[in-house]
């Protein structure tokens, strides 16, 4: 699933009349970066939430045959954060292990090998995890030495085990069937601050992943300036724009 409803406030007025996912970085819509990194992995079937300026995004991808893949849209009337996006998307993933990544985030990542690892896991939510320098500003993912999750945000799982590794969270994960038990039946709600404490209070294996790649955020001016730095044809980003095609 690809996160791709938010109204991308803070890239006003830019987003005013162009939906964040379609933003223009490094010469592609930001959401082609997303659509190319599932397709590399072999995934076949995509979800898409859709709301602000949400026929735009839809226009653009189709039916998502130019990428390799079969994609299906779940429309939000009301913006449903990430978790309520999730569960109005249960139609298209429930009963299977899935993936979800946000629209507004470039991650040079192999999501076949992420996934292979959370299923030998048996974790019910296994997080893809990075060292920043701005962690503690996006909110701080501790670890156990085995990779599990001891503390999430603050909160401790019960009878976690010292020393714990601080990582923060990159906008990837992969959640089993379980973990639909853990969101919220009706309204919007963010899974990081109400579903993944609850899976800790109930004693669930909740990995974290730590990954050391390329990754790239785009919510604000700033960073979009940066990406577009980084991503010109002939930088060290390059490989984003092209390896899709040499593969």
């Amino acid at each position: 699933m690809i996160l791709a409803a938010g109204r991308g406030e803070r890239l006003r007025p830019l987003t005013d009349t162009v939906p964040k996912p379609l933003v223009v970085v490094g010469g592609r819509p930001l959401i082609d970066y997303a659509l190319d990194c599932v397709a590399n992995a072999g995934i076949r079937r995509v979800v898409i939430n859709l709301h602000h300026l949400g026929s735009l995004i839809r226009e653009y991808v189709g039916d998502g045959s130019r990428y390799g893949l079969a994609v299906d849209y779940s429309e939000e009337t009301i913006l449903q954060d990430t978790g309520g996006g999730i569960r109005d998307a249960r139609r298209y993933l429930e009963g299977s292990t899935f993936l979800t990544m946000n629209a507004d985030t470039i991650v040079d990542v192999d999501l076949r090998s992420l996934a292979q690892s959370h299923l030998a896991s048996g974790a019910v939510a296994t997080m893809l995890l990075r060292k920043d320098a701005r962690q503690a500003k996006f909110g701080i993912i501790e670890t156990e030495d085995d990779g599990r999750v001891g503390r999430f945000l603050g909160r401790a799982r019960p009878g976690c085990r010292m020393p714990l590794e601080a990582f923060m969270y990159t906008g990837v994960q992969v959640l089993g069937p379980r973990a639909f038990d853990y969101l919220q039946s009706e309204g919007p709600f963010s899974i990081t601050k109400i579903s993944y404490p609850a899976m800790l209070d109930a004693g669930e294996l909740v990995r974290g992943e730590a990954f050391e790649g390329a990754w790239i955020t785009v919510g604000t001016p700033t960073e979009m300036d940066e990406a577009n730095r980084i991503l010109v044809p002939g930088g060290q980003g390059r490989r984003w724009t092209t390896r899709s095609v040499e593969s």
